[in-house]
């Protein structure tokens, strides 16, 4: 299984990328979505859309496999402890997200592949750029 993290606050061709670079390294693909009260901590800001709603976006999206719902504490690795994906596939937005992931990899049972996807017209397909 391969795991890919996001608010995914309407999704967009650069998210598509990242599905597809992300489905590259196997399947199932699992989104893991940004609780709200999370998001507000991460990015300062409410997503404008709901969980649920974020959520039944990602499954009309045929490289998904299966959205659920993130962590509530930032930081606590449940969600990847429960699933043991083989793989981890990070934006290239998502330095800090990466950083904290392989600072906890000794606390896992098991190895998964950290990979950075590449980005997709950063300058035109980032969600803060996007409204």
């Amino acid at each position: 299984m391969v795991m890919i993290f996001g608010v995914f606050d309407g999704v967009h061709d650069g998210h598509r990328s990242l599905f597809r670079e992300a489905r590259s390294h196997g399947a199932p693909l699992m989104a893991v979505v940004t609780r709200d009260d999370v998001a507000l901590r991460l990015k300062g800001r409410m997503p404008k859309r709901a969980l649920t709603l974020r959520i039944a976006d990602l499954m009309r999206e045929p490289e998904i496999d299966a959205a659920i719902e993130g962590d509530a504490e930032l930081g606590s690795w449940g969600v990847v402890r429960r699933h043991k994906p083989s793989h981890i596939v990070v934006g290239y937005d998502q330095e800090k997200l990466r950083a904290d992931l392989e600072r906890h990899l000794g606390e896992f049972d098991w190895q998964p592949v950290i990979v950075t996807a590449a980005p997709h017209k950063p300058d035109t397909h980032h969600s803060s750029l996007m409204g």
